[in-house]
Formats: C-alpha cells, structure tokens, sequence
C-alpha cells in the first residue's frame, strides 16, 4: 500500500511518521505526477487558503479533484475544508468534493486551540483524544454523509462521504494511531 501526503505546507510529515510507524509507504505529493501509483491521499492540516493556492499554482487542483473523485482521500483539518463542496460566505480555491458546508476557525483563533475526548463508535468504545487547532466543523452535511463524531449537539467534527473521511482535528498531533488505521481499512475495503 503506497499512501500519499499532499506536502505544500501544514503538518504532512507528522502524517508520514504515522503512516510509517503502521508499516505503509508513503509519497509527498507536490506535483501531478505524484500522484501515480497512489492508493489513498492524505490532506493535512495546514492553512487552507495558502494550500488551495500553492495546488492552484503547481497545477495540482485537477489532478487533486480527480485522484480525490475515485480513490480514497481524507482531510484534517485545513484538509476537511479542502474537501468541502461549501465554506459559506468564504470563497477559496478548494476541491469540492465532499457534500458538506464547512465554517473555517469555527473555534476561534490560535490561542482558542483545545483538546477533547470524543466518543466515535467506529474507532471502539475508548474515547479519542482530539488535537484542535484553529478548527473548522461541519455545520450541515447531506443525507448520506455518515457522521462519526460531533463535539456538541451541532458541531460534526468528523464524517465520512463513501470514499471521502474529513476530520476537524489533528489524529497525527497524537500518539493514537486508529484514525489513520481507520482510513487504511478504507483503501483496503476499497481495493475489494
């Protein structure tokens, strides 16, 4: 299994070391061909704006849309509202794919950043310490958008769109390796 990190800014080794420690190759995507070969794309938390430029200026934007059409793609983060088909009244170079509105710094600034345990049942009964920063949430998503984890009654901070997985928080911040195990079944269940 060979997974690539898109590495134009933001916390894409923090994933590779992840990936790696669970035995997977891993490629930093930051021209179109990179994306060749790939099982599944990793979009890391970063600044999203600056990341939607740099895809816009290495001509990564239709190749990030297509690969992210087909095959396995999970954002963090700036990644979430990369994958985002709305961002409300903001307007940014982004991927459009995930049925999803997404408000940017939901929580704040930097200094507002925060941790929480949550309870997301497809990781098992012990809960998820999430690392959030400047975090955006999902305030609406379409009916067959499979959400996994809120943080209050009406902030998503994590869903599932089929081949699509989008996480407000940072899972490569931790020590916790399920979600990135999680996004493996994925590409695997995939592959099937």
């Amino acid at each position: 299994m060979k997974i690539g990190v898109l590495a134009l800014q933001g916390a894409f080794i923090e994933h590779e070391k992840m990936l790696r420690s669970l035995g997977v190759e891993t490629v930093q995507v930051r021209l179109p061909v990179h994306l060749d070969g790939l099982d599944g794309l990793i979009i890391p938390g970063g600044e999203s704006t600056t990341i939607g430029k740099l895809a816009t200026d290495y001509g990564l934007m239709q190749p990030l849309r297509d690969f992210a059409t087909y095959k396995p793609t999970w954002g963090t983060c700036a990644g979430m509202i990369f994958l985002a088909k709305d961002l409300g009244q903001h307007h940014q170079p982004i991927l459009g794919l995930m049925d999803v509105t997404v408000n940017r710094n939901a929580f704040g600034r930097q200094i507002d950043s925060f941790e929480a345990d949550l309870d997301i049942a497809v990781l098992g009964e012990t809960p998820y310490h999430a690392v959030f920063i400047r975090a955006p949430v999902i305030t609406q998503a379409a009916p067959q958008v499979e959400v996994l984890a809120k943080f209050s009654d009406d902030q998503i901070v994590a869903a599932r769109e089929g081949h699509l997985l989008a996480t407000a928080f940072h899972p490569e911040l931790t020590n916790d390796t399920r979600f990135h195990t999680y996004f493996l079944g994925m590409i695997k269940s995939s592959e099937s």
